[in-house]
């Protein structure tokens, strides 16, 4: 059933790079999990103060789910909720690290308010994305995407 290779790491990590490479190189489909937050109208709520939307990962599994079980290719799903995947969908979970500094640069360009920002390299700093990758299951692949 392993039809998908997930990347994930913090905001602004380089997570839509280094995927859309690696779709290319497979010639597997690319799946860009804020276009399908849009899409299947995922998001339960805003949070003003973060600017930014809280998304049900459980409905969105469900959609991955259903979009792996019809492709006809493999996918690479690209997003930093993609690692919530149950590991039996997933072949491999690339995590995008980057150093912190490069990482605050690119979220300062996104004009991210200095609370956002801190959030972001916080979760870089604690490895959010790795250690809850971990505790799924998935088979790990560590990317430094600054180099």
């Amino acid at each position: 059933m392993k039809k998908a290779i997930i990347v994930s790491g913090s905001v602004g990590a380089g997570k839509t790079t280094f995927a859309k490479k690696l779709a290319g190189k497979l010639k597997a489909e690319y799946v860009d999990v804020n276009s399908l937050v849009e899409e299947y109208k995922l998001s339960k709520s805003y949070d003003k103060k973060r600017k930014s939307k809280i998304v049900d990962a459980d409905n969105l599994n469900k959609v991955l789910i259903g979009l792996i079980k019809k492709s006809k290719r493999k996918l690479v799903i690209d997003g930093h909720l993609s690692h919530y995947l149950p590991k039996k969908y997933a072949e491999k979970c690339y995590i995008i690290k980057c150093d912190l500094k490069t990482l605050k640069k690119r979220l300062e360009q996104r004009k991210y308010s200095k609370a956002k920002i801190r959030e972001n390299l916080d979760a870089e700093i604690f490895d959010v994305c790795l250690v809850e990758a971990k505790e799924i299951g998935h088979k790990i692949k560590i990317v430094d995407s600054a180099r």
